[in-house]
């Protein structure tokens, strides 16, 4: 319990930052300087008025000098992860093998928003990520190792596949994003691959129900978001699935 709590202050203080990664980063600002400001009247965020979550609501949701609003995104996104960091330590426990778990999930937050926000997935997010999982699983798990860079290289060989054949549905980045994810996952990636797939498929069914299938086909839609789901999914579900198949299908 003691170790969720940390998890949780812990989620919530990253997630305030992942906001700022999310705003700047694809504008190739610094993430450090200057601090944060209101978007309104550009005045300081005090300290005081910079706590993840209970800020925005004790604020009310507005700038205290020039009440201009403020986006409930902010207090979701530090929800959410530290709501992910402790799903990872309830699910890996307190040790080692939550390491590369707490990273993953770190990792999918600002993946998934700036894919929303400008569809695309930076390499300064990307390369920094494949270096932290090799590194942190030839340190706490090096017989994995193997697994691991087949299992990046298999994803990312076959996503590269797909974006060739349908350009327009997936980008470079996608492919990119599914070769981390084996690094990060091993053999796992595969429940990954399923989930985005089979959530993006219903997603984009859901869009032509809406819109008409014409409409709906030249609606851009990033998929990114749909990996960062099945990477998460995987990283907490993924090993009894694979176990399960490998059991009663193999």
């Amino acid at each position: 319990m003691i170790a969720i709590v940390f998890a949780g202050l812990g989620g919530l203080a990253i997630g305030s930052f992942l906001n700022v990664v999310a705003y700047r980063l694809p504008a190739h600002a610094s993430l450090v300087s200057p601090g944060s400001a209101c978007p309104g009247c550009g005045h300081a965020i005090r300290p005081s008025d910079n706590i993840p979550v209970v800020s925005w609501l004790l604020l009310r949701g507005r700038c205290r000098d020039c009440s201009t609003p403020i986006s409930p995104r902010y207090p979701l996104v530090e929800a959410i992860t530290a709501a992910l960091w402790v799903a990872v330590i309830a699910v890996k426990g307190a040790n080692e093998d939550a390491i590369l778990g707490i990273v993953l999930v770190t990792l999918m937050v600002p993946v998934a928003l700036i894919d929303l926000d400008y569809r695309i997935i930076p390499n300064r997010l990307l390369a920094p990520a494949a270096v932290v999982a090799l590194g942190v699983q030839a340190v706490v798990g090096s017989s994995a190792l193997p697994e691991h860079l087949i299992a990046g290289a298999a994803a990312g060989l076959f996503f590269l596949v797909v974006v060739l054949a349908y350009p327009r549905g997936m980008g470079m980045g996608d492919a990119k994003l599914a070769a981390v994810l084996g690094l990060f996952l091993g053999r796992e990636v595969a429940v990954a691959l399923l989930v985005a797939l089979l959530v993006g498929s219903l997603f984009g069914i859901g869009v032509m129900v809406r819109k008409g299938v014409a409409e709906g086909r030249k609606t851009a839609v990033p998929f990114g978001p749909f990996l960062a789901l099945g990477g998460i999914v995987a990283l907490l579900v993924g090993a009894p699935i694979v176990h399960t198949y490998l059991t009663h299908f193999a």
